[in-house]
């Protein structure tokens, strides 16, 4: 169950590298769009956020409160990725919001304890 969690988390590392790394690679080219990248990254993490939720055997327990706040962060990144994922561009106020609250998710999962 051990190495599960592990590749899970793997998975999300993988999804947060795309998400964020994809966002600012889209930023630096000068046309504010939603990329594959972002696309697959936002689903990555939704998905495999949702995994590691997942009641494992777990020492110390899982902290709900903390999961949820980080489950409706990640929801809210995946609709605003999905809904614009075809148009040719994108509000700077809404990339950078996507791209906000990528880093804040982020900071919840490292400074929350």
């Amino acid at each position: 169950m051990e190495a599960l969690r592990l590749i899970l988390r793997y998975a999300h590392l993988i999804g947060f590298a795309l998400l964020l790394g994809g966002a600012i690679v889209q930023y630096l080219s000068g046309v504010i769009r939603i990329n594959k990248a972002v696309l697959w990254g936002a689903t990555i993490q939704l998905i495999t956020g949702i995994a590691l939720a997942a009641p494992f055997d777990r020492d110390p327990a899982l902290n709900h409160v903390k999961v949820g706040v980080k489950g409706v962060i990640a929801l809210l990144i995946f609709i605003a990725v999905f809904v614009p994922r075809n148009k040719e561009s994108v509000a700077k106020g809404h990339f950078f919001a996507i791209i906000g609250m990528t880093l804040v998710n982020a900071a919840i999962a490292v400074f929350w304890r």
